[in-house]
């Protein structure tokens, strides 16, 4: 005799996620598009000095970053098992490229950074449930 597992709210919860990832994602690759599109230089006047930024690297960096969370992040809300290591990965790699932006950006950056968090946590604690639920 088999026990079916009951099901939480954090199933709802990885579907935030997802939908998290999704416009982290689009915010990115319009960051990138602007970057892109624009100045080839960024400053930041801060009271450690001025911060200089060749801008074409890190827009190229924000578009791959970004594409990838949108589609990871439908997937994710496909249900795909997959999808799951993927997102961690990615939005990991998007939280460490936020954490570098940190002296140009500070307050973007850390809220970025905790939406990330958040995610990374709601998919490892209940992505099980998500792929039983759908399994």
């Amino acid at each position: 005799m088999s026990t079916v597992p009951q099901q939480t709210g954090w199933i709802g919860w990885i579907g935030f996620a997802a939908i998290i990832l999704i416009l982290n994602g689009a915010f990115s690759a319009l960051q990138a598009f602007i970057a892109l599109l624009g100045s080839n230089t960024y400053y930041a006047a801060t009271e450690e000095g001025l911060f200089l930024f060749d801008i074409t690297g890190w827009g190229w960096w924000n578009l791959i970053i970004g594409l990838l969370l949108v589609l990871t992040g439908v997937a994710l809300l496909s249900g795909a098992t997959w999808a799951r290591v993927v997102a961690i990965i990615v939005v990991s790699l998007s939280a460490l490229g936020q954490l570098l932006l940190i002296p140009a950006q500070p307050w973007w950056s850390v809220i970025v950074i905790g939406i990330d968090i958040l995610v990374i946590y709601a998919i490892t604690a209940h992505g099980r449930e998500l792929a039983q639920a759908n399994g």
